[in-house]
């Protein structure tokens, strides 16, 4: 799983170092979700990386009823992760990630809630890891979601490599 978690590290310094007109015009999340998944394409061969990618295989993502997270997207509040790393026709889910800026003041549970069921082991199409990342103009603060939780020493790995590249807070 660290080796995977590096290559977000490598693929949000290229964010940070490439798309600095981004962050100083403050442009909306999806954009940066965008370009955040342009730079994964790289660190990611063989894989698919995808924007709020709503299958699984030729099914629709659907997470179980009386789920907390909604799978209706018309209010913007979907089962959908922001960015996914997987394989479209098997399906092999890697890697789901939410993304926030900083200055969104919402409350962060329903992305939370989302990642938590997305990487939950007793569903079948559960992705191995999850990331929260709340981008700020020069760094990020994350949590990592594995078997449906966050996983706090992970969390903490992934926390360092993100200061040791210039991103971490404190």
């Amino acid at each position: 799983m660290q080796t995977e978690l590096a290559k977000l590290v490598t693929a949000l310094s290229e964010l940070y170092a490439r798309e600095a007109f981004l962050f100083a015009r403050d442009l909306g999340e999806r954009a940066l979700t965008h370009r955040l998944a342009v730079h994964l394409e790289k660190q990611y061969p063989g894989w698919d990386v995808d924007c709020d990618y709503d299958r699984l295989g030729e099914r629709t993502l659907r997470l179980p009823h009386g789920s907390i997270v909604s799978t209706d997207d018309h209010l913007g509040k979907s089962v959908y992760p922001d960015i996914v790393v997987h394989r479209r026709e098997i399906p092999d889910n890697l890697l789901a990630i939410e993304v926030r800026k900083a200055a969104n003041h919402q409350p962060p549970e329903h992305d939370r809630h989302k990642l938590g069921a997305l990487t939950d082991p007793h569903l079948w199409f559960a992705y191995g890891i999850g990331v929260y990342l709340v981008l700020g103009r020069k760094s990020v603060v994350s949590d990592v979601y594995v078997g449906g939780v966050i996983d706090g020493p992970l969390s903490g790995w992934f926390s360092e490599r993100l200061k040791q590249a210039g991103l971490g807070v404190g």
